[in-house]
This record gives C-alpha cells, sequence and structure tokens, in this order.
C-alpha cells in the first residue's frame, strides 16, 4: 500500500488534489507536508501521506477489495436462489392443481393461483428464515436474534469471521440488508440487519470522524468535504455537530454519491 505521495501543481492546492487522486484518499485522511510554495516559474510542491490513525482502514480495505468479486458474486447467487425456490414452489402448486380439477374450473383455479402468488405472507421467507439461508449459503455458523426499538426491528447476527459479510464501510451488510428487506415478508415496522453490531461501532466512528474534522475546520478556517455517504451516515454528523457553535455542514451532490461538507462559521475563503 503505498502511504505517501510527492506531487506538484501550479499552486499549494493543486499540488495537494494531485496527491490525493494518487493516493486514492480523502483530504480528512492525510497528513500535508508543503515542500515548495510555487511561483512564477516554479512548480508548487508538497508530500502527502496517509494518517496513522487511517492507515489501517487503508490496508484493510486493500485486502478487502480483492474479495469485492467474490461478495457481489456470492450476493448474486443468494439472490437468484432464494428467487428460483419461489418461483419452483409456485409452479409446482399450480400443476398439481390444474392436474386435480376438472377442464372447466381451469379459470377459477388460475385465478385463485395468480392470487397466491402475490401473497407475500403465505410464500415470502421471514427476515429470520432469510438470514439462516444466507449463514449457510457463506458457509458460516452464527446466532440470530431479533431485536426491536421504537419503529425499527434489528435482526442481530453474532458469530466469528463474519467480516466479509459485513464488508468495506458497511456495503455488503447495507446491501444484504435491502436485500432482505426486499425478499421477506412485510413487516409493521422498518426492519434492518446487524452483524456483530456494527451499526453501533459505525455511528460511534463517524461522530469520532465528525469531531476530529470540525477540530481541523475550525483550526484551519477552511471548509472540509468528506467522502459520499448514504442518508442515515450523513445524518449521524449533521446531529453530531448540530451544537457546534463554530462549524455547520451541508450536504451537496446526487445519490449515491452525495457527499457532505463542514464549514467554519466565518469562513475563509
Amino acid at each position: 500500500m503505498t502511504r505517501s505521495v510527492e506531487a506538484t501543481g501550479r499552486n499549494i492546492e493543486q499540488a495537494i488534489e494531485n496527491a490525493l487522486f494518487e493516493l486514492k484518499a480523502p483530504r480528512e485522511d492525510v497528513d500535508i507536508k508543503i515542500l515548495s510554495e510555487g511561483g512564477l516559474f516554479k512548480k508548487a510542491k508538497v508530500v502527502v501521506s496517509i494518517a496513522e490513525d487511517a492507515i489501517d482502514k487503508y490496508e484493510k480495505k486493500e485486502k478487502q477489495d480483492k474479495e469485492e468479486k467474490k461478495e457481489n458474486s456470492l450476493q448474486q447467487t443468494i439472490l437468484s436462489k432464494v428467487e428460483n425456490k419461489e418461483t419452483k414452489v409456485l409452479k409446482e402448486k399450480k400443476e398439481k392443481i390444474l392436474e386435480d380439477k376438472q377442464e372447466e374450473q381451469k379459470k377459477e383455479i388460475n385465478e385463485d393461483v395468480e392470487e397466491k402468488h402475490f401473497d407475500e405472507k403465505k410464500e415470502r421467507p421471514s427476515c429470520v428464515e432469510f438470514v439462516n439461508g444466507l449463514v449457510d449459503a457463506y458457509g458460516k455458523t452464527a446466532q440470530i436474534s431479533e431485536l426491536e426499538e421504537d419503529d425499527v426491528k434489528k435482526i442481530m447476527l453474532e458469530g466469528e469471521e463474519l467480516g466479509d459479510l459485513i464488508g468495506y464501510r458497511g456495503e455488503s451488510l447495507f446491501a444484504l440488508s435491502y436485500l432482505m428487506s426486499s425478499i421477506c415478508k412485510r413487516e409493521n415496522k422498518k426492519v434492518v440487519l446487524d452483524i456483530c453490531g456494527y451499526r453501533e461501532k459505525r455511528e460511534e466512528a463517524l461522530k469520532k470522524l465528525a469531531y476530529r474534522m470540525a477540530s481541523k475546520v475550525i483550526k484551519s478556517g477552511r471548509f472540509a468535504k468528506l467522502e459520499p455517504m448514504d442518508a442515515s451516515e450523513r445524518r449521524i454528523i449533521h446531529l453530531a455537530l448540530q451544537d457546534n457553535d463554530k462549524v455547520t455542514t451541508m450536504s451537496k451532490g446526487t445519490e449515491p454519491k452525495r457527499y457532505l461538507i463542514i464549514f467554519p462559521r466565518e469562513y475563509k475563503d
């Protein structure tokens, strides 16, 4: 993993952006050393290094990127198996009914089978059944429990070596949670999947990021742009800094690349 890059540009800002592009890292995860501010006939030069508190994250990302294709393929396989199973069950029921009834009853039977096809309560698996199948498909051993908090129902998964189900920054977890909500029986509450308490840990990490970046913004007097996040993660940053009278936050861009900017109250251009 490349931890440090020396780059040049027409000015310091361009040199920094060139280094960040090569490192594939956002500004909040790096330390910047200015070697030359440049001039009329001289380019600016900087050294940009991955910050010590962010090195572990990039080492993990390097490893997880290699497994990403495998994870995506497995998710598609799981979805295909679940959909194929549902289709097969419906087809078998329809064929059996058609064989047992007389020809003049076919229209009525077809309408009944069609109605059953859309009866989610009878045909769709429960969230726990889905997660059980998910664990089996991955060849894992885990404990599954349910937790209800206000208007949210959590399907909790605990066990060893479940990191590949979480993925980099929870990408696999969020995808599986969405898949579960789409396939399973409808609930009166919002249902989410959580693995090894990742969501709570991620919330704490985002709060720490918010406080650390706010501190940088206050010291520098300049804004900080964070990486794209989903709406729930941006909301955590907003709430963490809403009572800070020295900075303000704003979301910009379009999904799925919508990002958040932290501004000082008195911005220096």
